[in-house]
């Protein structure tokens, strides 16, 4: 099949309500435990998205979907790459690191999510990253880097040694470019190779060593949630304006498998005014009040249902209505067909009718 071409001679732009499938070009090793996969798509796309924004993966052969950010910039449209730390528990991560190669095709839908600086980028940026964190920020680096902007960044990412830096000779060779600055820091030494630069985790101290114009800069900050609630902490003791604070974060419980938030599991049905939900599974029946999601009523009465961003982003919760209707307000993990098909998302599905879900 033969790719349409513009009248410039462009392919189309890749989109997930027509497109859904990506085909992997190639895999990298960054370090021990981290590898990049470039995809393209089967015919030629171009890719259009904002750097720091994020697509949702159906991974079939494991069973799960997964949300990652995309690591290259929409500098270099005709690819998209995402960078991921293998999980051991992980059955997403442990299958990217283990079964992707070359030629295997996924499902995929977005670009989606607002952690960007936008089309514009201007003033200061201070970026925070760590570990597998720094993906969303290296994607907005990569953009300044490729335009030849002269915007003042900070990159300042932590890790827990020298062999777990991710990019380090890319972000070091950035540093040519005037207003970018570059520094890692690191909890202890690899084997066999002493780290000369700083030490331990982020700190207030080593923070206002390293950006005493922190007040005048605008702040992203991506990494796992005890490093972001730190991150936080700090800004919060130093005074920062919390509007020029920016984070990232998918919340899932050891380090990948969607959380799942339940309480006693014999606990009583949702005791009010509203419709009822019965999960064909299960045969269980439950009654869900007026403007609350079948999600959170369903984990007020005890069931345990599959979910992870609870924002209508990830599709982890997708689920299929067999009758009803709903009120579906979400972030784009559900694509129109799919709706159309009678799918939905049960994290912001607010029932407007009695409804039987394929759970």
């Amino acid at each position: 099949m033969t790719a349409t071409l513009d009248a410039r001679g462009l392919p189309p732009v890749w989109d997930s309500e027509r497109d859904e499938w990506l085909v992997c070009a190639s895999v990298r090793q960054e370090t021990h435990d981290v590898r990049t996969v470039i995809f393209t798509a089967p015919e030629p796309r171009l890719f259009r998205f904002l750097p720091g924004q994020f697509m949702t993966f159906e991974l079939e052969a494991a069973g799960v979907q997964r949300c990652y950010t995309i690591a290259s910039p929409p500098t270099r449209p005709f690819r998209i790459a995402i960078t991921t730390k293998h999980m051991k528990d992980g059955p997403g991560s442990s299958w990217l690191h283990g079964a992707m190669r070359e030629g295997v095709r996924v499902r995929a839908s977005g670009p989606m999510g607002d952690f960007t600086f936008g089309t514009a980028p201007r003033g200061k940026y201070l970026f925070l990253s760590a570990g597998s964190g720094i993906t969303p920020l290296m994607s907005m680096a990569r953009t300044l880097d490729d335009l030849g902007s002269e915007i003042d960044v900070l990159f300042v990412h932590s890790a827990r040694s020298p062999d777990d830096l991710i990019f380090s000779r890319e972000l070091a060779a950035m540093e040519r470019r005037p207003g970018f600055r570059s520094i890692a820091i690191v909890e202890a030494d690899a084997p066999g190779a002493r780290w000369n630069g700083y030490r331990g985790r982020l700190s207030p101290a080593t923070l206002g060593l390293i950006a005493p114009d922190l007040a005048s800069r605008e702040v992203f900050c991506c990494g796992p949630a005890p490093y972001m609630a730190a991150v936080r902490g700090m800004l919060d003791a130093a005074g920062f304006d919390s509007r020029r604070y920016h984070e990232e974060s998918f919340i899932f419980a050891d380090g990948e498998a969607p959380v799942m938030v339940a309480t006693d599991a014999h606990a009583a049905e949702v005791d009010a005014t509203g419709y009822s939900v019965t999960f064909a599974r299960t045969g269980r029946t439950i009654s869900v009040p007026p403007d609350m999601t079948v999600l959170a009523a369903a984990r007020a009465a005890g069931i345990r249902l599959p979910s992870a961003c609870t924002k209508g982003v990830c599709g982890t919760c997708k689920s299929q209505l067999i009758s009803g209707t709903v009120e579906l307000h979400h972030g784009g993990g559900i694509r129109q067909r799919e709706i159309d098909a009678g799918l939905t998302l049960l994290c912001c599905a607010k029932p407007t009718s009695d409804l039987v879900v394929d759970r």
